[in-house]
């Protein structure tokens, strides 16, 4: 019996909608889960209909980050390398990427955020970069989100590891704009015909001009950054707080 997807994908006209969806685990970012989505997205690139691709997630939250019951049961290299590949494959895909974010996302998901070209949240979406509070950093999603965010928000973000409202990631850069939940889905279905209305030469070569530094510090930092983050993972103290983590969420212990 063949596995539900994780990712799924549907193209209406010219916007693709890609939605992780993988509810077990908060839409976290398992090994699966990363190569049905550079999958998708590829699909969607190769589609010469397609002029803009919305990315979602089903269920109440967006993304919970790493898989932490990966990352306790062996090497993250290939994970921290492959979160680090899809923030590239959103940057160079050759149309817009909107993210349409409707809860929570915590730590390597806002990797995905900050790799969107436009982002659409709910007032209903948190924000955090939790990996201080368990011996690790943010490394492999820092080379797009602290780009993103002033500096005096990416200090306290990253070091206070503190939950964030939309308004907040809006003020700081992270998120275009935040609407009601009522009218997240009306949002973001008129940015995206806004969006479709682009010269596909014109988006393929302004959408470079964006984001050509973010990949450049990509391909110079990614591949250090991806290591670095791995071996954070591998620590014993990053592996007795994540245990304690998962334990306690198990257990009905606070999440953060």
């Amino acid at each position: 019996m063949s596995e539900e997807p994780l990712v799924r994908s549907r193209v209406d006209g010219p916007v693709a909608t890609v939605e992780l969806d993988s509810p077990g685990n908060r839409n976290a970012l398992s090994r699966r889960l990363l190569a049905e989505l550079d999958e998708a997205l590829l699909a969607a690139a190769a589609d010469p209909a397609v002029r803009v691709v919305v990315l979602g997630a089903t269920g109440r939250v967006f993304c919970a980050g790493a898989d932490l019951s990966e990352a306790t049961g062996g090497s993250m290299e290939a994970t921290t390398a492959a979160i680090v590949a899809i923030q590239r494959r959103l940057l160079t895909l050759p149309v817009p990427v909107l993210a349409r974010v409707q809860g929570p996302v915590r730590a390597g998901g806002l990797g995905l955020v900050a790799a969107s070209d436009v982002v659409v949240a709910s007032r209903r979406a948190t924000f955090a970069l939790t990996e201080v509070r368990l011996g690790l950093a943010p490394l492999a999603v820092s080379l797009t989100v602290l780009p993103r965010l002033t500096d005096r928000a990416a200090a306290w973000a990253a070091l206070g590891g503190e939950v964030f409202d939309a308004a907040s990631a809006t003020s700081w850069g992270l998120v275009t704009t935040v609407v009601d939940g009522d009218d997240l889905d009306e949002e973001v279905a008129w940015r995206a015909d806004v969006l479709a209305q682009g010269d596909p030469q014109g988006q393929r070569e302004t959408k470079a001009l964006l984001t050509a530094p973010l990949v450049a510090r990509l391909d110079a930092e990614g591949a250090d950054a991806a290591r670095r983050s791995a071996a954070l993972f591998g620590s014993e103290a990053a592996q007795a707080a994540m245990q304690a983590f998962l334990a306690g969420r198990s257990g009905g212990g606070r999440n953060s």
